[in-house]
Parts: C-alpha cells; structure tokens; sequence
C-alpha cells in the first residue's frame, strides 16, 4: 500500500514538474504580435523583424504588383497583428522590379483577331492596328514595341502594349504602279 502510494506522488510530482518545465521553455501564454510589413522595403522589413524577435523567409517573388513599391513587401504570413511566438518564421513575398518577361509567340501570317487573342493569352496588350497595302485584310504581317520592329521569339515585359502591322486587302502591283507614273 505505502509503495503504490509512494509511486503515485511521484508520478504526480512528475507530471506538475513536466508541465513547470514546458510552461518555462515555451513561454506559455508570451506572445508577440506580427508588425504590419507591407510596402515596407526588404532593409526595414529586417530591422522590424529584429526588434520584434521574429524570424522571415522570402517565398518567390515572381508576380509585380504595379500599386506597391519596387523590392517592397507584398504578402506575409502570419498576417499582420496575429499572435506568435518569440523566434518565430514570418514568411514573406517581396514584389519583383517589374513584370516578367513573356515571349511573342508567332503572329506573323494570323488574323489580326487571332493574333490579338494569343498576344493577350501570354499577357501582352495590342495598343494600336497599323494598316499597309499589302493583300491578306487583316493578316498580321509585321509587330512593333514602342516604334520598333519586333519578332516572334522576343522577350517582353508581360503587360507591354504593342502595335500590329496588318494588311488592308489593296495591293498596288510594281506595274500599275510603273504605269500610272508614265
């Protein structure tokens, strides 16, 4: 009887010194609250972190956002104003310099409505439709990117506004063109 008794304190003495132990390791009940780090750039995000006892990741960053500031936080998580741990991970999407690039695909010889359909499934705009004499209406025969002849397999910004060069359906022959000027 005085054995069982003596194993049950000890286990109880155990258990409450197990539970004094975690309470003191783990900060029970300490909390910190996450800071707000958007728009903040990476330099003073980090001093943020510091002074809050917190730890980052940066997660990719490969999507722009054009209402935040180049390089600066746009995403985090634990959101702003969570409670945390001391020490604890706060993983973070920095906003890139700028849209990434995407390639044109191959225009040359497509309707100017299809060629307008695969430009904006790649996330390029058509800004403007040129017309020249040339015989297919509306066959897409040349592109430009701010003034400038451009070819299927460039690399643009995603988002960049383009001009199609389309032909108009006239075509003027090198012989009615030698006759009319005689």
């Amino acid at each position: 009887m005085i054995q069982l008794v003596l194993a049950l304190l000890v286990s109880i003495l155990l258990v409450v010194g197990a539970m004094q132990y975690l309470k003191a390791t783990t900060n029970h009940g300490k909390f910190v609250e996450v800071p707000d780090l958007s728009k903040l750039s990476v330099t003073e995000m980090r001093s943020l972190i510091d002074r809050s006892k917190l730890r980052y990741e940066v997660l990719d960053s490969a999507n722009y956002n054009p209402t935040y500031p180049r390089f600066s936080i746009i995403d985090q998580t634990p959101r702003a104003g969570s409670k945390v741990k001391e020490n604890r991970k706060i993983y973070i999407t920095v906003n890139p310099s700028g849209y990434k690039k995407v390639t044109i695909p191959n225009i040359i010889q497509v309707t100017q409505r299809n060629a307008s359909s695969m430009l904006k499934a790649v996330g390029l705009d058509v800004e403007r439709v040129t017309y020249v004499d040339e015989l297919g209406k509306d066959m897409v025969y040349n592109i430009k990117y701010k003034g400038k002849y451009i070819v299927p397999g460039d690399k643009l910004p995603k988002t960049s506004k383009i001009e199609l060069i389309c032909g108009n359906g006239n075509i003027t022959s090198r012989a009615e063109v030698k006759a009319g000027s005689e």
